[in-house]
Protein backbone atom coordinates (compact mmCIF):
# COMPACT_ATOMS: atom_id res chain seq x y z
CA UNK A 1 0.00 0.00 0.00
CA UNK A 2 1.34 3.46 -0.92
CA UNK A 3 2.01 5.99 1.84
CA UNK A 4 1.51 9.75 1.84
CA UNK A 5 3.64 12.28 3.74
CA UNK A 6 2.45 15.78 4.72
CA UNK A 7 4.68 18.74 5.56
CA UNK A 8 4.43 22.50 6.10
CA UNK A 9 2.51 22.68 9.36
CA UNK A 10 3.56 24.80 12.32
CA UNK A 11 2.66 27.76 14.53
CA UNK A 12 1.21 30.85 12.86
CA UNK A 13 -0.40 34.07 14.15
CA UNK A 14 -4.05 34.89 13.39
CA UNK A 15 -4.36 36.23 9.85
CA UNK A 16 -1.24 34.41 8.73
CA UNK A 17 -0.62 31.92 5.92
CA UNK A 18 0.78 28.42 5.49
CA UNK A 19 1.30 26.09 2.54
CA UNK A 20 1.00 22.38 3.18
CA UNK A 21 2.51 19.80 0.83
CA UNK A 22 1.71 16.13 0.24
CA UNK A 23 4.01 13.62 -1.46
CA UNK A 24 3.69 9.89 -2.01
CA UNK A 25 6.18 7.07 -1.47
CA UNK A 26 4.48 4.82 -4.00
CA UNK A 27 1.99 5.39 -6.78
CA UNK A 28 -0.92 6.78 -4.77
CA UNK A 29 -1.23 9.85 -7.00
CA UNK A 30 -1.53 7.87 -10.24
CA UNK A 31 -5.18 7.86 -11.38
CA UNK A 32 -6.18 9.14 -7.93
CA UNK A 33 -8.07 12.11 -6.61
CA UNK A 34 -6.38 13.94 -3.70
CA UNK A 35 -8.13 15.49 -0.71
CA UNK A 36 -7.28 17.38 2.48
CA UNK A 37 -9.01 16.77 5.82
CA UNK A 38 -8.43 18.08 9.34
CA UNK A 39 -9.24 16.90 12.84
CA UNK A 40 -9.22 18.90 16.07
CA UNK A 41 -9.09 17.22 19.52
CA UNK A 42 -12.46 15.78 20.49
CA UNK A 43 -13.97 16.40 17.05
CA UNK A 44 -14.56 14.26 13.99
CA UNK A 45 -12.39 14.45 10.89
CA UNK A 46 -13.78 17.03 8.46
CA UNK A 47 -13.40 17.50 4.71
CA UNK A 48 -11.58 20.59 3.43
CA UNK A 49 -10.84 20.27 -0.29
CA UNK A 50 -10.47 17.83 -3.19
CA UNK A 51 -8.74 17.90 -6.58
CA UNK A 52 -9.32 15.38 -9.38
CA UNK A 53 -6.78 13.09 -11.03
CA UNK A 54 -5.84 15.65 -13.70
CA UNK A 55 -6.00 18.78 -11.57
CA UNK A 56 -8.83 20.09 -13.71
CA UNK A 57 -11.59 20.22 -11.11
CA UNK A 58 -11.62 21.22 -7.43
CA UNK A 59 -14.15 21.03 -4.60
CA UNK A 60 -14.18 22.88 -1.26
CA UNK A 61 -16.01 22.85 2.03
CA UNK A 62 -18.06 26.04 2.30
CA UNK A 63 -16.27 27.25 5.43
CA UNK A 64 -12.84 27.32 3.73
CA UNK A 65 -13.72 28.44 0.20
CA UNK A 66 -12.02 31.74 -0.57
CA UNK A 67 -9.28 31.19 2.03
CA UNK A 68 -7.85 27.77 1.06
CA UNK A 69 -6.65 26.63 -2.37
CA UNK A 70 -5.83 23.06 -3.39
CA UNK A 71 -3.48 22.34 -6.29
CA UNK A 72 -1.21 19.64 -7.74
CA UNK A 73 1.74 19.71 -10.12
CA UNK A 74 0.42 16.78 -12.17
CA UNK A 75 -1.10 13.34 -11.66
CA UNK A 76 2.04 11.88 -10.05
CA UNK A 77 3.75 14.83 -8.32
CA UNK A 78 3.14 16.82 -5.09
CA UNK A 79 -0.22 18.20 -4.04
CA UNK A 80 -0.63 21.37 -1.96
CA UNK A 81 -3.02 23.23 0.29
CA UNK A 82 -2.40 27.00 0.40
CA UNK A 83 -4.09 28.61 3.41
CA UNK A 84 -4.65 32.34 4.02
CA UNK A 85 -6.43 34.27 6.75
CA UNK A 86 -5.91 31.54 9.35
CA UNK A 87 -7.83 31.84 12.62
CA UNK A 88 -7.64 29.97 15.96
CA UNK A 89 -10.56 27.73 14.94
CA UNK A 90 -8.37 26.38 12.12
CA UNK A 91 -6.08 24.73 14.68
CA UNK A 92 -6.04 20.97 13.97
CA UNK A 93 -4.04 18.11 12.54
CA UNK A 94 -4.21 18.29 8.75
CA UNK A 95 -4.22 15.10 6.66
CA UNK A 96 -3.68 14.32 2.99
CA UNK A 97 -5.63 11.45 1.44
CA UNK A 98 -5.97 9.76 -1.95
CA UNK A 99 -8.38 7.39 -3.65
CA UNK A 100 -8.99 5.99 -7.13
CA UNK A 101 -10.76 8.65 -9.18
CA UNK A 102 -13.78 7.12 -10.93
CA UNK A 103 -15.59 10.42 -11.34
CA UNK A 104 -17.44 10.71 -8.03
CA UNK A 105 -16.65 13.48 -5.53
CA UNK A 106 -16.12 11.90 -2.10
CA UNK A 107 -16.06 14.08 1.02
CA UNK A 108 -16.09 11.41 3.75
CA UNK A 109 -12.89 9.89 5.22
CA UNK A 110 -14.10 6.31 4.79
CA UNK A 111 -14.00 6.62 0.99
CA UNK A 112 -10.24 7.34 0.88
CA UNK A 113 -7.76 4.47 0.68
CA UNK A 114 -4.38 6.16 1.23
CA UNK A 115 -3.49 8.51 4.11
CA UNK A 116 -0.56 10.40 5.54
CA UNK A 117 0.33 10.69 9.23
CA UNK A 118 -0.83 14.30 9.51
CA UNK A 119 0.85 17.65 10.18
CA UNK A 120 -0.07 19.96 13.08
CA UNK A 121 -1.32 23.48 12.36
CA UNK A 122 -1.64 25.81 15.35
CA UNK A 123 -3.03 29.35 15.02
CA UNK A 124 -2.35 31.47 18.09
CA UNK A 125 -1.06 34.91 19.08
Amino acid sequence: QAQLVESGGGLVQPGGSLRLACVDSGRAFSNNAIAWFRQAPGKEREFLARIDRNGGATNYARFVKGRFTISRDNTENPAYLQMHGLEPEDTAIYYCAATLDLGAVFTTPARYKYWGQGTQVTVSS
